[in-house]
């Protein structure tokens, strides 16, 4: 598949590398270095979330453990446990609102999804996971929002992964996609319900990120 080339500004004055555009069907697309001059502010603002709103491996059905660290910040946050899923406007872990979201954050992801086809996107929660090596996402899709015609935009930050983009149905095959530090992927419309996950990350080191590998995921939840 030969990927387009799209270049411009992408927010407050700055220009952003030239990015490849690889189409993933109708309504999704990746973002190749879409954000890759601001990894450094970007990870400077995970930092500050995690020390309001610490990363931990949340429970699901039947007590096991996630893999991924997770935390998030904006109106709501996404939360999991033994109850199910849900979006909650308070942290359980420390009982407070969860942090808001950066400026800098909602100005790349509506940037983003207008690259997409989705303008005016103005996303109220970004659930922030954290990979170390070995850690997964296995294959499920985002449906706990109240809203599928807004997209879900995804940023990957430090060392990279393998994502797994599937189908509508759970038992179709994925495709297999190398993401890299500052790759972008959006996916809504048609695409909005499809099935993706994380392959186990493999041991690696980021100049910017150390071993741990990042994922800036926004929704549009309530």
């Amino acid at each position: 598949m030969t990927a387009e080339r799209v270049s411009g500004e992408l927010f407050g004055g700055v220009t952003f590398e030239e990015a490849a555009r690889e189409p993933l069907g109708d309504g999704a697309v990746v973002l190749r270095g879409f954000a890759r001059t601001d990894r450094k502010r970007l990870l400077d603002s995970v930092g500050t979330i995690a020390a309001a709103a610490p990363f931990r491996h949340m429970a699901v059905r039947g007590g096991r453990r996630m893999s991924v660290a997770m935390t998030s910040c904006g109106s709501v946050g996404w939360v999991t446990d033994e109850s199910g899923y849900r979006y909650d406007p308070l942290d359980p872990a420390t009982g407070r609102p969860w942090p808001p979201m950066p400026d800098l954050f909602l100005a790349l992801a509506a940037r983003a999804a207008l690259q997409a086809g989705f303008s005016e996107y103005e996303p109220d929660s970004c659930l922030l996971n954290e990979y170390a090596p070995d850690a997964r996402l296995s294959l499920h899709r985002d449906a706990d929002e109240r809203d599928f015609t807004q997209p879900i935009v995804s940023v990957s930050l430090g060392i990279p992964a393998v994502f797994l983009w599937g189908g509508l149905e759970r038992g179709a095959a994925p495709r297999r996609l190398r993401l890299e530090s500052g790759d972008v992927v959006v996916w809504g419309g048609p695409a909005r319900l499809v099935h993706h996950g994380v392959e186990p990350v493999a041991e690696g080191v980021d100049p910017m990120a150390g071993p741990r590998r990042f994922n800036l995921t926004f929704r549009k939840a309530l």
